[in-house]
């Protein structure tokens, strides 16, 4: 399919193992546009973004090679809710512009946007046919992020306790993947679903023709 193609919403908080399902899908082929890799692009050194996260925030969270000190602003934004309206509202709109740029390139039948704020910001939700949340109970989370990024449990709560919760991520899902077991299981349910779009798009195709 062209640049038309189906955008499935993917999300999960914190360890959810989100990354690993994103990785499924695009072991079939499937192009995966992560806003948080764009997130980060657009505020690297030369980023589209520096001029105004300087402006906004003056040189301090600017480091020595040109780009965004993430260190800094992180302290900055979790001290301070404001701080982190005025992130997202610079931010939000740059990684939409860019996903949507992406996905209108993309090539694949339909396309995976990797967006971990899904549930907080709401942006992508009228962008996407489909939402799927990745969830595992809380404690697990927990024990993956320690042992991924090594973080402290009160960092990683605080992380957590930043982010939607478990309950309001199901309230907008249209599909679940339950990420509490074993890799087998995990993979079983997303090729699952990846038959389950193909078959959407497949309709809609059909649909687009005979209306």
């Amino acid at each position: 399919m062209s640049g038309s193609a189906l955008k499935i919403g993917l999300t999960g908080g914190l360890g959810s193992g989100k990354s690993t399902v994103a990785a499924r899908f695009a072991s079939h082929g499937i192009e995966i546009v992560d806003t948080d890799a764009i997130a980060r692009e657009l505020a690297a050194p030369g980023g589209a973004a520096i001029p105004a996260l300087r402006a906004a925030f003056g040189v301090s969270v600017i480091a020595a090679d040109g780009g965004l000190d993430r260190a800094c602003m992180r302290a900055l934004v979790f001290a301070d809710p404001a701080a982190r309206m005025r992130l997202e509202n610079i931010l939000h709109p740059l990684i939409e512009i860019e996903g949507l740029r992406r996905c209108a390139a993309a090539r694949s039948p339909y396309v995976i946007v990797d967006v971990p704020l899904l549930a907080e910001t709401g942006r992508w939700r009228e962008r996407c046919a489909r939402v799927c949340v990745v969830d595992c109970p809380r404690e697990l989370q927990i024990a993956r992020a320690a042992g991924r990024d090594r973080r402290s449990r009160d960092e990683i709560e605080s992380i957590l306790a930043a982010q939607a919760s478990r309950e309001a991520r199901l309230a907008i899902a249209d599909d679940v993947i339950d990420n509490s077991g074993p890799l087998d299981a995990l993979q079983a349910q997303i090729d699952a679903l990846h038959t389950r779009y193909l078959a959407l798009v497949a309709a809609i195709s059909t649909a687009s023709r005979t209306a």
